[in-house]
């Protein structure tokens, strides 16, 4: 498969996951208090997030949606270009959880573009989060890993 079919493939799949499950959280958890999967350590925990991770710039809700519409942009017009396998799961991830977040960010209250994410999965001293978070994170630890083995996402041309 080439590795902007990987990409797509990718992000579709951690779009539709995320969605799914944040159609899930708000219809049982948003009228329930914590709910423990695995005692403390893990539990579901209903929030809208005005803000972003670790509720950073809480209300500025336009500025993270113009800056995920510019990654977005960024990814699929450069989407094409790269050759590297683990560099288009690294995009996949991030484009997949950009998009999870920015459907939030775009459709949900209280107003287009200024919408809640809706986060749900609590671990001890971290703060709530959902499975675009994850895939976000996911895609910066493996794009550290590419990068330390000094992996380009593009594969550079030879010249003449």
């Amino acid at each position: 498969m080439r590795p902007w079919r990987t990409l797509y493939l990718i992000a579709w799949v951690v779009w539709l996951i995320d969605l799914g499950t944040k159609v899930w959280a708000e219809k049982v958890l948003s009228s329930r208090a914590n709910i423990e999967v695995i005692g403390s350590f893990l539990q579901l925990t209903f929030i809208r997030n005005s803000g972003a991770a670790f509720s950073i710039g809480t209300g500025k809700t336009i500025i993270f949606t113009i800056f995920a519409l510019g990654v977005l942009i960024f990814i699929t017009r450069y989407a094409s270009q790269i050759t590297s396998k683990g560099w288009a799961v690294v995009c996949g991830l991030l484009l997949g959880g950009i998009l999870g977040n920015l459907t939030d960010r775009i459709f949900r209250e209280p107003s287009f573009l200024q919408g809640h994410v809706i986060d749900w999965i609590q671990v001890p001293n971290w703060p709530v989060f959902n499975i675009a978070d994850s895939a976000i994170v996911i895609a910066a630890v493996i794009a550290m890993i590419l990068t330390i083995r000094n992996i380009a996402p593009i594969k550079p041309t030879e010249q003449s």
